[in-house]
């Protein structure tokens, strides 16, 4: 078979993204899922390397490793600058790896930091694409244009940013509450509902990886999505993805049932079952959750005042429980708003103040 996926080779400057990002985001630790998978839409990693003075990144060194990124470890010289140290030793260990493997086809480069330009230029001068990602705040201006892909970790999908931290504080991970377990009444529900609620939970989560990739894809697709590329990008994102756990005899048959749900639409494709996969063209489910965001913030600023587009996704559940605006190929609910705002729907107001989007339905 046949393979034209990008075989993708990750060199990250571990130092300058984990700060950039608890500086500027309040992300700590760093957050390496929404960039494994924008990587996943665009091809297969073939190498993860991350670099920095791990002594400092203790917790962060035990989630990329369970991420199989492979640490490298720089030590900082006692007395010297806070100057990462990382950056002659990526840059040649990049440079070797293109001349030995050769089928490496795309370099990303996780840095904000403009002395790696050079090396950029030279990845391109051995016809290799660079995809750069980088912290928006502390990312240079010469280093985006000189990529031919810049992903700022900002904008990425799962990014959730809290409050900048303060230097020389960390930010505890935050645990899971244990749910207590009621000790008066024995629970006397029938073994089944679980079991068929958890059945319900697997094929919506299901829904959304795969309208969520579908998503990625077609935003950086030169041409239609097909179902074979569309599995391979799931695979990537979750290699334990097996549609067979959810009832369907192959992935073919689990699209066909999305499309029956109006979540998808398929269209022969260029080679005998394997179809192309987009979105309804009709539109009629997406419009229904624009309604339904148009009629909340509607009775919200008839209270009084703009509702503030944190929160608001509650409301909208309150309305409609499981509302998922990944289930319209959207992959945070603020770009579901945003198109809301291009339809005129909506209009979205920047206050400085609150830090927070304002909403408002025109008259």
């Amino acid at each position: 078979m046949i393979n034209d996926d990008e075989r993708i080779a990750l060199f990250l400057d571990y130092e300058n993204l984990a700060i950039g990002a608890r500086d500027g985001l309040g992300v700590a630790p760093f957050d390496f899922g929404p960039v494994a998978d924008a990587l996943a839409e665009r091809g297969r990693v073939v190498a993860r390397r991350a670099y920095a003075d791990w002594s400092a990144f203790d917790e962060d060194r035990r989630l990329l490793a369970r991420a199989q990124v492979e640490l490298i470890e720089i030590p900082q010289r006692v007395g010297g600058s806070r100057k990462n140290a990382a950056d002659i030793k990526m840059a040649v260990d990049a440079i070797e790896l293109a001349f030995a493997r050769g089928f490496i086809t795309t370099f990303a480069i996780g840095t904000g930091d403009s002395d790696f330009t050079p090396l950029v230029h030279k990845l391109r001068e051995l016809d290799k694409r660079v995809i750069g990602i980088g912290v928006q705040s502390s990312t240079s201006a010469l280093l985006p244009p000189a990529c031919d892909e810049f992903l700022f970790y900002d904008r990425l999908p799962g990014v959730e940013p809290g409050q900048p931290t303060r230097r020389g504080r960390t930010r505890a991970r935050p645990q899971a509450v244990p749910i207590e377990q009621p000790t008066e009444q024995p629970t006397e529900q029938p073994t089944e509902q679980p079991t068929e609620e958890a059945a319900q939970a697997d094929d919506g989560d299901a829904a959304q990886l795969i309208t969520r990739t579908l998503a990625g894809l077609q935003r950086h697709a030169d041409g239609p999505v097909l179902a074979s590329r569309l599995k391979r990008a799931v695979l990537r994102k979750d290699p334990t993805f097996d549609e067979a756990e959810l009832g369907f005899r192959g992935f073919g048959e689990l699209l066909r049932h999305l499309e029956g749900e109006h979540v998808l639409q398929l269209s022969p494709g260029s080679a005998q079952g394997d179809p192309e996969v987009g979105f309804p063209e009709d539109g009629s489910e997406v419009d229904d959750a624009f309604a339904l965001l148009v009629d909340v913030v509607r009775q919200l600023q008839a209270l009084g005042s703009p509702p503030q587009l944190s929160g608001l996704k509650d409301q909208l559940r309150k309305r409609r429980p499981g509302f998922s605006e990944k289930r319209y190929g959207f992959n945070t609910f603020l770009s579901f708003a945003k198109a809301a705002r291009a339809r005129n729907l909506i209009t979205m107001r920047w206050d400085a103040a609150a830090n927070e989007y304002l909403l408002h339905v025109p008259d």
